[in-house]
């Protein structure tokens, strides 16, 4: 090649390359452009790598960077979003690891009994809404807890009261009135007309009629005795009927957002419910992500339950690969399944509401599946017999590791079986409100040892291996993550003293409990629970240092933002 052609043939190619030479220097001084910046706080990470930084920032929904604002701010472009924190906390997304998504939503469209005081209050609530309410038009409610009024109905029976103030409040109305806990109800006599219960009903398996002394049903219904009261709502054509349920996932959805909460664990779902989750998911409206596990019985589990396996479907909103089932009932109405008799009720040993049998079986079908199994127990006895049931599923098939099997509340132990859920790897899905929610009245049930020994047992669980996710069982509870953080790292209840407060745990193991060890509970620790580059960008923004601040200030933070994939989906004020 002649030399001046050679001399021309190298300007050319210098000219284009010059322009990917600069602008490989540009980001090699700058660094890679992030869509969103947060800075100018204190970033908790939840990684040890890492463990605070100042400003982070997100880049196609998920994390690209954490480190000073001098280390951020070379990742700030023209169309770079900044948000100054002001001094305010992030820490990754919290992971309500045990709600129930649905019963969130609806619990917004029916009677809130949870601040009644008093049995009276909760009949007026009911007489107020009558005189609205069309003749025999139901009309529902969830929230009350006879522990917690100021005091006992009268008359009443084991501190239930007879449905008559109730029937009088709404005699053209049925009424149907759910526990706090979900596991009990009161009727009134229209409701149970309609329902065709008498004297003459038998108890249902796994559930008890409350009666007088003459056999007569009073109104209260234990565990799966609730399923006879029969609510027939009016008619809706199907439209109306999947818009109602739409209504409640987007109330749910909401609720979260607001609450800081950016991934939910919904503790018992249909088959209808989660084409619904999936469709909303694929429109962009679901908001929050879902980790669900299926609620069907172990029928439709066969017939149609791998084909609803799916893991990180529509970006990571929504996964599908646990089964929820039921070993016991609650504290609260007697129903946990208690290895000796109730402290106040020497004649009960709570209820076994689902058969051995049929968890044993549903065990099979969950480990020959690859699905996680996550049965609910309350009581000692519960505990064990799950306890039993997941050993003996490990023995059967020792090529299956890291089945991450979980007990849902896992509130009352004895002490010969705390070590095994550390052994096994049972992750103890619990919720700390409850146990100063529940707190003043475990002992009447349990006795002074029994509770010492085995009640909400954070530490000795911690002691054993075990993994804790902490949750608050919404509707059970308010979706309040604040409350729940306080109540674990305290154990204070209303009045100001602790249970048994050497099983507490510190503001960082709380803090893993509603973040990285939610992730692990769902198999997702990989992609969420801690602001690592490389994962999704789900944060929550605090007013309050939790972490550090006063005890008691604790309860005064506010969640600022709820940040989703890197969208802000909740920003207070706005």
């Amino acid at each position: 090649m002649p030399r001046n052609r050679r001399a021309l043939f190298v300007l050319i190619i210098v000219a284009a390359l010059t322009p990917v030479f600069l602008t490989n220097a540009r980001q090699a001084g700058q660094g890679t452009m992030a869509d969103l910046v947060l800075t100018n706080g204190k970033v908790v990470t939840v990684d040890d790598k890492i463990p605070e930084a100042r400003a982070l920032a997100v880049l196609g929904g998920k994390i690209i960077a954490v480190g000073t604002e001098k280390d951020i701010k070379r990742h700030i472009g023209a169309q770079t979003q900044v948000i100054d924190l002001k001094g305010a906390l992030a820490i990754p997304g919290i992971i309500e690891s045990h709600g129930h998504f649905t019963g969130l939503g609806a619990s917004k469209m029916i009677l809130d009994l949870t601040k009644a005081r008093s049995w009276d209050e909760i009949v007026a609530l009911v007489g107020e809404a009558a005189k609205t309410a069309k003749p025999g038009e139901w009309i529902q409610g969830r929230g009350w807890h006879q522990e917690k009024w100021d005091k006992a109905p009268e008359p009443n029976i084991d501190g239930l009261p007879l449905h008559d103030a109730l029937s009088k409040a709404a005699p053209a109305n049925p009424v149907l009135l759910e526990h706090a806990s979900g596991h009990s109800s009161l009727a009134n006599a229209k409701a149970m007309e309609l329902s065709g219960i008498t004297a003459k009903t038998p108890d249902p398996k796994g559930g008890q009629i409350i009666r007088d002394a003459k056999g007569d049903p009073i109104g209260a219904f234990l565990e799966t005795a609730q399923g006879l009261i029969r609510v027939r709502e009016p008619r809706l054509s199907p439209e109306e009927a999947r818009a109602r349920e739409r209504r409640e996932v987007e109330l749910a959805a909401r609720e979260c957002l607001r609450n800081g909460v950016t991934t939910f664990h919904d503790a018992g779902a249909s088959f209808r419910t989660i084409d619904l989750f999936k469709q909303m998911a694929e429109e962009g409206t679901l908001g929050v992500r879902l980790y669900v596990m299926i609620g069907e019985g172990l029928p439709a589990l066969k017939a149609k339950g791998a084909a609803y396996r799916m893991i990180g479907a529509v970006d990571n909103h929504l996964t599908v690969r646990a089964v929820k089932r039921f070993m016991d009932g609650a504290l609260g109405s007697h129903g946990a399944w208690l290895l000796e008799p109730y402290a106040d009720l020497p004649s009960s040993t709570g209820l076994n509401t689902d058969p051995i049998p049929g968890l044993k079986e549903t065990a099979r079908f969950a480990i020959e599946n690859g699905f996680q199994l996550c049965i609910h127990a309350i009581g000692d006895r519960a505990n064990r017999e799950v306890l039993d049931i997941y050993e003996d599923a490990f023995k059967s098939h020792p090529d299956k590791k890291d089945a991450r099997w979980r007990v849902e509340h896992a509130q009352h132990l004895s002490p010969a079986d705390i070590p095994r859920f550390g052994r096994l790897g049972v992750i103890a899905a619990m919720q700390a409100i409850h146990c100063t929610s529940d707190g003043p009245w475990v002992l009447k049930r349990l006795g002074e040892k029994r509770a010492a020994e085995g009640a909400y047992v954070w530490q000795k669980l911690l002691a054993s291996g075990a993994v804790i996710s902490n949750g608050t069982d919404v509707p059970v509870e308010p979706i309040d993550p604040i409350s729940c953080f306080y109540a674990a790292v305290t154990r204070k209840m209303k009045d100001g003293t602790a249970f048994f407060p050497d099983q507490r745990m510190s503001r960082m193991e709380a803090l893993r409990a509603y973040t990285i060890n939610g992730a692990f509970a769902a198999f997702e620790e990989g992609i969420k629970g801690s602001l690592t580059p490389g994962k999704l960008a789900d944060i929550t923004v605090l007013s309050k240092d939790i972490l550090t601040c006063p005890e008691e200030e604790i309860r005064t933070a506010e969640v600022l933002a709820t940040i989703v994939g890197g969208k802000i989906l909740f920003q207070k004020g706005n």
